[in-house]
This record gives structure tokens, sequence and C-alpha cells, in this order.
């Protein structure tokens, strides 16, 4: 593994046009293409491609097309949870979503991270990633975005097109941009 492998797992400042990184990426955009590519019917051929993309596929689980990710690996998705149509996971850190969740259509969850007060850093392209981890039982309505470092609690309801900044507890609706909780569920 590479010294800017190893900084982007590390969460770490890393670049991200390594050549390693670059063709893990590639590899990733090859699965997720022929993915997208596929029809309806192909729920077998489906299940293979995003096998042999993600860290883990719980049993039960599945994603529609058009799905697009950075890595794959870094992505652990539990038992029972369903990703709709246009779901971007930038996965430069690890991105955990638990049992029995649904995505909803065109939710992004992005870990990477770009440096600010840095301003030459980030005009050379430097980066790094938070985690993003979901519990249990979650629903999120359509287009929410869930930034980086974000921990969404066990059993949370979140309305569409929120942006989730911070993170939410267990058994809460939360709104708006940027989300926060509404009510107790």
């Amino acid at each position: 593994m590479g010294e800017q492998k190893q900084r982007m797992l590390a969460g770490e400042l890393y670049r991200d046009n390594d050549p390693e990184l670059v063709a893990e990426r590639q590899r990733a955009q090859r699965l997720c293409d022929e993915f997208n590519r596929t029809g309806p019917e192909a729920t077998g051929r489906r299940t293979e491609l995003l096998g042999d993309l993600l860290g883990t596929l719980g049993e039960g689980s599945w994603i529609m097309p058009r799905f697009q990710c950075d890595y794959g690996y870094l992505i652990e998705i539990g038992a029972n949870s369903f990703l709709n149509y246009d779901a971007i996971l930038l996965d430069c850190a690890p991105i955990t979503i638990g049992d029995d969740c649904s995505i909803g259509p065109r939710c992004q969850l992005l870990t990477a991270l770009h440096p600010m007060e840095e301003h030459e850093k980030r005009r050379q392209r430097w980066e790094s990633a938070a985690p993003i981890r979901i519990g249990n039982n979650a629903w999120f309505g359509g287009g929410v975005i869930v930034c980086p470092g974000v921990t969404i609690g066990d059993d949370v309801v979140v309305g569409a097109g929120s942006v989730v900044t911070r993170d939410l507890p267990d058994r809460v609706f939360a709104a708006g941009n940027p989300a926060r909780v509404i009510r107790q569920l």
C-alpha cells in the first residue's frame, strides 16, 4: 500500500492523483458503469457486481441504478437496506449503512474534505476524508446530503432535501439546511 492511500485511510491530507488511488477509482468506475447498464431483470448480475465493488452488501439489500462511488471497498451496507436511484457515495473514508435502511433517490453521502484555511494546499488538490455512519432503520427522503464525519443514529428519519452537517441522535426526525432535529420519534 502506497503512502497516499495510507494517508487517505488514516484521515490525513493526501493527493488523489496518486497512481494507486487513480487505478482503484477506475476499477470502481468500471464496475459502477457495468452495474448501471444492467437491465431490471438482471438482479443476480447486479448483486454479483455489487459484491465485487462494495466492502459489504448485507443479505436482502439492493441498490437501484444509477449508482456512483469512488472506491467501493470502503462502503459497508447492512441487511435489508435499500438505496434508490442516483445514489452518490464518495467513499474516501468508510461509509457504514446499517440494517433496514431506506435511502431515497439522489441522496449523497460525501466523506471528502478539502483544506479551508490552507489555500495553497487546496489549489494543489490536497484533500482528506472523514467517515459517515448511518445506524439501523434510518430513512432518508429524496435528495438528502450527508457531510463528512457525520454519524446518524438508529431509527432516524431525515426529510427530503436536507443537508446533514452534524451528528443526529437515535429516534429523531430531522430536516432543513442545515438539518436540525424537528422532533423525537
